[in-house]
Formats: structure tokens, C-alpha cells, sequence
């Protein structure tokens, strides 16, 4: 279940992130909490276990290039839930049609108090482009506004030019998404009853029509035992 969307004025501060923090190179080394429960980071981190536990981290997902299986992978799958997505790291990856699940797997995650890592290898390009979308429908914002969320809190991230227009075209999607759900069904359902039961009264209309003897406006005739047959 998603938080009360913050006013325009939190919403503003939520964007700009803390103002203390001095970025360093070496922290791109290290990951950083987007927003609460879910962080942002390189490989490296996912192979301390150490760190993991104390970061309090429940769940990873793992983004990595088909070509890097054989290194970016899960270290520790006793000890926490994992969920590993094989992509291209190149401007012709569909990352729109794999968000949907990852965003499922960091909702339920969340849902139940965990706390989350999305990481690629270097966490510049692929796993923000994640995060990113994430980020913009969590808090209901434009995608500028997201991507400067992401930016304030992991300066180094930097999404390629394929991501980056994908990233654009999911603030179209969520915000069509959010529209159809908002829109009032009961009415419509209202509608559709009376339409079938007016359907049904005239069906059973017809068929009574059907089972009603013909009756003749003639009078009746009677019989003439003197008149000649024809």
C-alpha cells in the first residue's frame, strides 16, 4: 500500500533530498537509500554480507547484463529473497515491458517492512532506469522530477539515451494507468443491470405473446343444418 502523497512544498523538499550530504567519488562504491526501504548501488555492495546485514536489507534485485551472468549473480540466497532480471545494458533494451514485475517483487517487499537493494554492476545506467520509474510512480511525479529525486541522493547515476526516453514514456503509462483506475465503474454496472433486466422483461414479453391463444374479432358463426355445403 502506497503512502498519502506528500503536499507540493514536502513533495519539493522529498525531490531535493538532503542538503548535508557532500558527495565523494568513492561513494559510488557504496549505495544510497532513494526512498525508505529501497536503495540504489553497485554489485559490490550485493557481495558483503556484511554491509547487507547492516543495511538491514531483506530483499536484492539483481539487473544484469546477459553477458555478466557469469559474475553479477546472487552471493547469498540463503539469507535473503532474490530476484534476478537478464537484460541488455544497451539503448535497445524494453526495459517498460520488464519494470512491471520488478515493481511488483519491490511493492510486496516493502508491503511486509522489508527493505529492498536494486543494484546492476556499476548502478549508473540500468538498475537507476529501475529505480527511476520506480521513484515516479511511488510518489505520483513527472519523470524530471523523479530523475532529479534519484540524482539528489546517487549523483553518479547517469541512464543512457534508450532508458532515458523509456523513462519519459512510463510517466504516460502509469499516469493512463492511474486515470482508468480512478474511473467510477458503479454507474456503468448500474447501467448494464437495468439494460439486462429491461432486455429480460421484454424477452419474457414476447414469449407470453407467443403462449397467448389467437383470438378472432369475428362473431361467431352458427351452424346451418339447411345450408348447402360448398
Amino acid at each position: 500500500m502506497m503512502p498519502p502523497r506528500p503536499d507540493e512544498e514536502e513533495m519539493r523538499a522529498v525531490i531535493q533530498g538532503p542538503g548535508d550530504v557532500e558527495w565523494r567519488y568513492e561513494m559510488r562504491r557504496e549505495c544510497q537509500e532513494i526512498l525508505p526501504g529501497l536503495l540504489l548501488g553497485p554489485f559490490v555492495v550485493s557481495k558483503s554480507l556484511e554491509t547487507l546485514l547492516q543495511l538491514k536489507v531483506t530483499h536484492i534485485v539483481c539487473i544484469r547484463d546477459v553477458k555478466e551472468a557469469f559474475s553479477v549473480r546472487p552471493r547469498f540466497e540463503g539469507q535473503f529473497t532474490y530476484m534476478v532480471l537478464d537484460v541488455e545494458d544497451n539503448e535497445e533494451q524494453n526495459l517498460i515491458r520488464v519494470f512491471p514485475a520488478a515493481k511488483q517483487f519491490i511493492d510486496t517487499a516493502l508491503a511486509s517492512g522489508g527493505r529492498v537493494l536494486v543494484h546492476c554492476n556499476g548502478g549508473i545506467s540500468l538498475s537507476p532506469a529501475f529505480v527511476v520509474m520506480f521513484t515516479m510512480q511511488y510518489y505520483q511525479i513527472s519523470w524530471e522530477d523523479a530523475l532529479h529525486l534519484v540524482q539528489n541522493r546517487r549523483y553518479c547515476i547517469s541512464p543512457n539515451g534508450g532508458f532515458l526516453t523509456q523513462i519519459k514514456e512510463y510517466e504516460a503509462i502509469y499516469r493512463a494507468n492511474l486515470a482508468v483506475a480512478s474511473y467510477p465503474t458503479t454507474g456503468t454496472r448500474s447501467v448494464s443491470r437495468r439494460k439486462r433486466e429491461d432486455e429480460d422483461d421484454d424477452e419474457d414479453y414476447r414469449e407470453d405473446d407467443r403462449k397467448r391463444p389467437l383470438v378472432s374479432n369475428e362473431p361467431e358463426r352458427t351452424h346451418d343444418p339447411d345450408a348447402m355445403e360448398t
